[in-house]
């Protein structure tokens, strides 16, 4: 290992813990490492860290609060040279949320789509039997959902 690469991994292991501080402005049980949408932290060609960010659903309403947040994060923790970075491909999906995001969707009250499709279990009762009530709920990257059961509301998040 060279010494720019040994002095960068201190560096980098301070910006991943930054990084854990932000939450995602719509769902604020997670941060925006366990949702995933942290695709990297690395030195880039010019030797500045950059991380790269892709957000959820394209278009997706948040996209430049969570920038600004991270921005904000990381000029408080003294990184106000790291450079964001835009990663649209390849393009989010479920499966990049960490176990511990998940566990917090559910304990939240949302639900996760399966990855072999069908309808998700209900976050409140564990029950499969439930419908979906819109393709879209508060987000576009989630759809709503009521379980026939408890006959509790719920959201998921699509299986992208």
């Amino acid at each position: 290992m060279s010494a720019q690469a040994a002095d960068a991994a201190p560096r980098r292991e301070r910006i991943w813990r930054t990084l854990q501080s932000v939450m995602d402005p719509e769902i604020p049980v997670v941060n925006v490492v366990e949702l995933g949408i942290v695709r990297h932290v690395r030195t880039g060609e010019d030797g500045r860290m950059r991380v790269g960010l892709t957000p959820t659903y394209s278009g997706c309403p948040a996209t430049e609060a969570i920038e600004r947040a991270v921005r904000a994060a990381l000029n408080h923790a003294g990184l106000d040279d790291v450079a964001l970075e835009t990663v649209l491909w390849p393009a989010w999906s479920s499966e990049w949320l960490s176990e511990s995001g998940r566990r917090k969707l559910e304990a939240f009250g949302i639900a996760i789509e399966p990855r072999a499709g069908g309808a998700p279990a209900c976050p409140r009762c564990a029950s499969g039997n439930v419908e979906r009530v819109a393709e879209f709920s508060s987000t576009p990257c989630k759809a709503h959902y009521r379980c026939r059961t408890c006959l509790e509301p719920f959201d998921t998040f699509k299986c992208l």
